[in-house]
């Protein structure tokens, strides 16, 4: 068993960390923030965009059950990797496509990946997806942990997270926990 760690950022945290932590192989996944030059950081100050961190999911997995590819397939499947500084309604970049590699070979690994996206032109626009250095995490408050499974009949669960979560999960049937 190979523990490693990957971070991403696909906007609002609660969509991603839904599905990272129903991946077979994922140990578990936060919620927090990174990318940004204060040195703390909250919900609050974050959304006021005042610090640079974006919202991230943190994942930590076990390599020999999932790999970071797949983690990446997973990443890109969830939002729309061309827009910049937002995803739909959510706008600044505290939302931005990020994803913060935490060794060279993930590095290597997330260069190759955008670059077979854009060959093959898999979206309709640019990627827009930042590729940075790890920083320091700050984990974000606890409500925001599993926040889609505590709150399914909230708004924006109902209108934007389960929709994607329900296509994740027929996309990715073999890569669930049983």
């Amino acid at each position: 068993m190979a523990i490693q760690t990957a971070t991403f950022g696909a906007g609002c945290f609660w969509c991603l960390e839904a599905a990272m932590n129903q991946l077979n192989g994922v140990i578990q996944a936060l919620s927090g923030y990174m990318g940004g030059s204060a040195d703390s950081a909250n919900y609050r100050r974050v959304c006021d965009g005042d610090t640079g961190h974006a919202e991230v999911v943190q994942v930590e997995f076990d390599d020999s059950i999932v790999s970071y590819q797949q983690l990446c397939l997973v990443f890109f499947s969830l939002h729309d990797p061309t827009q910049l500084n937002r995803q739909g309604n959510d706008v600044g970049t505290q939302y931005r496509s990020v994803i913060f590699y935490h060794n060279a070979q993930q590095q290597q690994n997330a260069q190759q990946m955008l670059a077979e996206l854009s060959a093959k032109q898999v979206f309709s626009a640019d990627i827009v997806t930042e590729l940075s250095p790890v920083s320091a995490f700050y984990l974000a408050e606890e409500y925001h942990q599993g926040y889609f499974l505590q709150h399914p009949e909230q708004g924006y669960c109902q209108l934007v997270v389960a929709p994607k979560m329900a296509k994740f999960k027929q996309h990715y049937t073999e890569l669930l926990k049983r």
